[in-house]
């Protein structure tokens, strides 16, 4: 059974998404080994608790970014953590971070990546008017918003649509694109050629 870690710093809404797909056996063998946030209010800790998950606080503040990200990953690694989750983690990673789980960091961006990358995603393409906004699942690399994507899901802009109808019509096709992203990950039936990730075809025998 494979173990998930989740990173979150908020409510953590794609981490409940996560967590009930693996109870409703949307992503099967799987299981959430640990549940951290830097932010000891974060509602999404206290979710993860009423779940009876493992679930830490490592506070950030006032400490250099590798030395609360070696904490971080040594309890990823206490749980035998095989895949890490960013679910509205407000942190970036430290290269060495990066490095310690290769191919197995997945973060969700709501907007068609590459663009609109960093903060404010949704209201900043409310404002360019784009037709289709979105969501991306990427992997994690040392570059903001950056790493080979793995689900990508469209949503179309309405006329009627304000930041707040829109943001809310991505939410909810991030939390669809997570579990796709997290099955082709854990299947690890795919290849990464230059940017791009190709799912291998499986031939029966």
């Amino acid at each position: 059974m494979k173990s998930l870690g989740i990173l979150l710093s908020g409510r953590g809404s794609n981490f409940v998404a996560i967590a009930d797909s693996i109870d409703n056996g949307r992503i099967p063998d799987a299981r959430i080994g640990v549940v951290i946030s830097n932010q000891a209010a974060a509602p999404g800790i206290a979710t993860a608790r009423q779940r009876g998950l493992n679930a830490l606080v490592i506070p950030s503040k006032g400490k250099p970014r590798e030395e609360h990200d070696r904490e971080v990953v040594a309890a990823l690694k206490r749980e035998n953590v095989q895949l890490v989750c960013l679910a509205g983690y407000m942190r970036l990673l430290s290269p060495w971070f990066v490095q310690q789980f290769p191919h197995r960091i997945l973060n969700i961006h709501p907007s068609l990546l590459p663009a609109f990358p960093g903060l404010e995603a949704q209201e900043q393409a409310f404002a360019y008017g784009v037709k289709v906004s979105g969501c991306t699942v990427h992997f994690v690399d040392e570059e903001l918003d950056h790493g080979a994507i793995i689900v990508q899901k469209a949503v179309p802009v309405l006329d009627s649509d304000d930041e707040h109808t829109l943001a809310a019509r991505i939410l909810e096709q991030e939390h669809i694109a997570y579990t796709e992203a997290v099955n082709i990950v854990l299947s690890e039936n795919f290849e990464i050629v230059g940017r791009k990730l190709i799912k291998r075809i499986l031939r029966e025998r």
